[in-house]
């Protein structure tokens, strides 16, 4: 395949948002060339999901998004939906299933998404280039000029879809946010999300020797009306040697802001139901009057947590009628709202995505291209947009790629 004097488009990123873009664009006529500093690429799509790949949600729309411009994903997700993306996985045969909540998995492994992309590209006529670096990238009267380790290119239009910070041991890199910066485009600073929440040893000192036990609860975090606001999840936590984790607390930490409190109902079951009203239940109950505090509460939850709980609380195996008033709303409130501030998150290896980055005032939502630098453009994790748990962070990568492609 020979190489034009000038690409359409030059994509740099070989991952989802960049491989999926590259092929909707080559069908469109376009040349494009991909450039990937990997040795393997597609290797956090591989990992996702338990290696069975999260592709999209169901549910997807700008409700499961943090930006600090909540209104800028409606364009995208609107012009492709996760429901266009379910249809393209049943035209490449890909048998696949709906864990919870419209999260939807393959039912063999995350590398059929992978040969579903690379076979779009085959289909556009794609060129991609890796391993390759690219060392300069500069802005020339009529196009682009790409610099790289194996030879310099043109191109109408350069693509930035190298993704976010978290798993660096597979390639993640700041490219496309220190790129932003060379042109004083604006980037909100990156942090590791849906992450797992470590604790100082004293804070964590009654829960460490519960790691391994899971349970549905109510958490909230994040600050309203400040950043990317508030929030409130019902989902599993699981307690850990260095602090908290699962879908619950992975939540939480995409609001959740540096030196604020957390506060989890432990009794909340998950599913809603406020674990004061559920408290007020099982204490009421004629049938406990006489049975111990921590054995009444081990009816509703783990029993080790509700030995931890009511030790705290010098109730453990007090019954329930000697225990006083003041008591009583004590324990009620170390259960329904245990506040606790968190040290810090386990960081970008444990990080499943980057909150932050490519400001989103500075591109257009309708073709994801900069207000300021015709020809550059910005999709994917590097763009201030991250969804929650559950397969919508995909669904951003290929939304975003989609209206991307359809703007070249």
């Amino acid at each position: 395949m020979s190489t034009p004097a000038i690409w359409d488009a030059i994509i740099i990123g070989g991952g989802a948002a960049g491989l999926f873009c590259a092929g909707l664009a080559g069908q469109r006529g376009k040349k494009i060339l991909v450039l990937d500093h990997a040795e393997v690429l597609g290797e956090k799509i591989r990992i996702s999901g338990g290696g069975r790949c999260n592709f999209t949600n169901s549910d997807s729309s700008s409700q499961q998004f943090l930006s600090l411009n909540p209104h800028f994903m409606k364009s995208a997700l609107a012009r492709y939906p996760a429901s266009a993306f379910i249809d393209l996985v049943r035209a490449y045969g890909i048998g696949f299933h709906e864990k919870q909540a419209g999260q939807l998995f393959c039912n063999d492994s995350a590398k059929q998404i992978i040969d579903l992309l690379f076979q779009e590209c085959t289909k556009g006529q794609v060129q991609i280039r890796h391993p390759v670096s690219v060392s300069t990238i500069e802005s020339k009267s009529s196009h682009w000029e790409v610099m790289t380790t194996q030879g310099n290119h043109k191109t109408h239009a350069v693509i930035l879809a190298t993704g976010g910070l978290p798993v660096p041991a597979i390639g993640a890199s700041s490219f496309a946010l220190d790129l932003a910066r060379q042109f004083n485009i604006d980037v909100v600073t990156p942090r590791a999300a849906l992450v797992p929440l470590s604790f100082t040893a004293k804070a964590f000192s009654q829960l460490d020797s519960l790691a391994g036990l899971s349970l549905p609860v109510t958490i909230r975090s994040g600050i309203k009306g400040q950043q990317y606001g508030a929030c409130l999840f019902h989902e599993d936590l699981l307690l850990t040697h260095k602090g908290i984790s699962g879908p619950a607390v992975l939540q939480a930490s995409s609001y959740w802001e540096e030196g604020e409190p957390i506060e989890i109902d432990w009794l909340s079951n998950g599913a809603g139901v406020h674990g004061a009203k559920l408290f007020d239940e099982i204490f009421s109950a004629n049938a406990n009057r006489l049975k111990t505090t921590d054995n009444i509460l081990a009816s509703v939850m783990p029993q080790r947590l509700a030995k931890m709980f009511t030790e705290q609380a010098g109730l453990l195996s007090k019954k329930w009628t000697e225990v006083g008033k003041i008591e009583q709303q004590a324990l009620k409130a170390s259960l329904t709202e245990w506040r606790v501030k968190p040290a810090g998150t386990l960081g970008w290896n444990k990080a499943e995505v980057m909150r932050g980055g490519v400001s989103t005032d500075a591109l257009n939502g309708q073709t994801m291209m900069s207000r300021n630098h015709a020809g550059l453009y910005f999709i994917g994790e590097c763009v201030d947009v991250t969804g929650h748990l559950g397969g919508h962070n995909f669904q951003w990568a290929w939304s975003s790629a989609y209206v991307c492609a359809h703007s070249l």
